[in-house]
């Protein structure tokens, strides 16, 4: 019996994140959902995460919506990497502030997809935009032949 795309992608997610220490364990991010061409993360803003301003350095709300944007584009269980991303900072984060990302895939064709990643505040105010390009290369995240 072949794995429904969700429960494809639900596996993707749990295998993924199970052995992805940047942001687990480095970043203390959470993995809301991974579902076929979507993901959603969680970061609480903490202090080790504040720049010389006292807001949250770019890097790591960078950081965030790339890691949002890797299960978004690996949750087909086509092994995917970024070929390019691009981020717009549109408000400063704080600390005690929890952000959440969304990352939607917006076309994938062939072997490139385009994944737009929305950051928000605990408030909803969006606090950056990132669009990321993927390319699709060997292999799987997980065996096919693997129920769920």
């Amino acid at each position: 019996m072949r794995m429904s795309p969700e429960d494809k992608a639900r596996k993707v997610g749990e295998t993924m994140f199970a052995v992805d220490t940047a942001s687990k364990d480095t970043m203390g991010m959470e993995l809301l959902a991974c579902e076929p061409g979507r993901a959603v993360m969680r970061m609480a803003v903490r202090p080790l995460h504040l720049n010389g301003h006292q807001i949250c350095h770019g890097g790591f709300i960078f950081t965030l919506a790339d890691s949002t944007f890797a299960f978004a584009c690996n949750s087909h269980n086509k092994n995917a990497v970024a070929a390019g991303c691009g981020i717009e900072f549109l408000r400063p984060a704080h600390a005690g502030d929890v952000l959440t990302c969304e990352g939607i895939e917006q076309t994938l064709s062939g072997r490139h997809g385009i994944y737009d990643m929305r950051v928000s505040n605990q408030r909803g105010e969006v606090v950056a935009m990132f669009r990321g390009k993927s390319a699709v290369i060997a292999g799987t995240v997980f065996p096919e032949d693997e129920q769920p």
